[in-house]
């Protein structure tokens, strides 16, 4: 390899922003600095009259989270594509050859966030950026959730009664600690059902089952502007329709509310009506009966505008590769709210250049 000129790397710079760094323009669109106040209150630094190395910038180190959330990376990934594209080292403002983060104060630096509940208040943080900004909850609130893949654990019938019955990993392999550790006891199993292909005759088939694990990612997006305004994270069995009062948000403009048919019940549609929301939840087909034709059509006019949240998931899964690699749920509720964070990021950034492009 050849030696870099004196102004070698000066150059590749301007040619990385020539061609549009997405990554100045996040820095560019998100106010970052204004995380400040939450993150030095959520870690509570020491002065640092004991000595030792001082901590990384708590702001670079949430960027450093942003980036791991928009690429779905491993912190030790992380480590080391922080010291290798030079457009991230230029985002977290590190000097070529300068010290960087390494794995364990990244998961540290999380886990300490995690422990005092400051993702949620930075989420919150962010919302309210983007309500100064303009972009307030309207248009009504879409509810949907999706099921978030976590590693398959592989226990024996007793070892699955165990983890039912809520004991432990170190309360079920007392005898083993190193297995222990590995062994998720909070993720669940569930159903996921997909629509069969009709046969070549036209004939319906019944919808295939398929088993998935993980955790349960419930939200409510504004119907607007596409943001999530509120998200919760719940084992995968968790009941989708049990979760509409944790995500249901009463900030929003509009009293609309959309979801689909897991969400329908008595309780929810009362406490829709109490709450001062009008309930655009899917309508269930009678039991023994065809869907009557007005239903029919109203459910299709609903889905025209539930489709939307799809969009949202389907941009984590498929863009951000979004995957539980952790164990228990308090880390997946770190990463999947740190998930959301980044898509908000990303709402953000398309809005703000539909808005320039005029």
């Amino acid at each position: 390899m050849r030696q870099s000129g004196l102004f070698g790397l000066s150059e590749h710079m301007k040619r990385l922003s020539a061609d549009g760094d997405p990554l100045e323009v996040l820095a560019r669109m998100v106010d970052f600095e204004a995380f400040r106040p939450t993150l030095l209150a959520a870690l509570a630094y020491s002065d640092g009259a004991k000595g030792g190395r001082p901590p990384y910038d708590p702001v670079v180190m949430l960027k450093v989270l942003v980036l791991a959330a928009q690429n779905n990376v491993s912190d030790a990934r992380m480590e080391w594509l922080i010291r290798d594209r030079l457009s991230w080292l230029r985002f977290l403002g590190f000097d070529l050859g300068a010290a960087t983060p390494d794995a364990n104060t990244i998961r540290m630096f999380r886990e300490r966030l995690t422990a005092v509940g400051a993702l949620d208040t930075l989420f919150a943080d962010f919302d309210r950026q983007l309500k100064a900004r303009g972009y307030l909850p309207m248009g009504g609130q879409i509810v949907d959730a999706t099921l978030v893949a976590a590693p398959k654990q592989r226990n024996t019938e007793a070892e699955k009664a165990a983890v039912k019955a809520g004991r432990s990993a170190a309360e079920i392999w007392p005898d083993a600690p190193a297995k222990a550790r590995q062994k998720d006891t909070d993720a669940r199993w569930t159903l996921k059902f997909a629509k069969a292909r009709p046969t070549n005759d036209g004939k319906s088939q019944p919808d295939i089952a398929i088993p998935s694990f993980g955790y349960k990612s419930s939200i409510s997006i504004c119907r607007t502007f596409g943001f999530i305004r509120k998200g919760r994270v719940t084992d995968g069995a968790r009941y989708d329709g049990r979760m509409l009062r944790d995500v249901v948000t009463s900030d929003n403009t509009a009293s609309d509310v959309w979801a689909d048919t897991a969400y329908r019940s008595q309780s929810n549609e009362r406490w829709l009506k109490a709450q001062g929301r009008v309930s655009r939840i899917h309508r269930r087909k009678p039991k023994g009966r065809p869907m009557p034709a007005h239903l029919r059509r109203g459910n299709a006019t609903r889905s025209k505008i539930r489709a939307r949240v799809e969009h949202v998931f389907a941009h984590q899964k498929a863009v951000m590769g979004l995957f539980i690699r952790t164990i228990g749920i308090e880390r997946a509720k770190a990463k999947i709210t740190l998930a959301n964070l980044a898509f908000n990021i990303h709402r953000l950034i398309f809005h703000e250049r539909r808005a320039a492009m005029g």
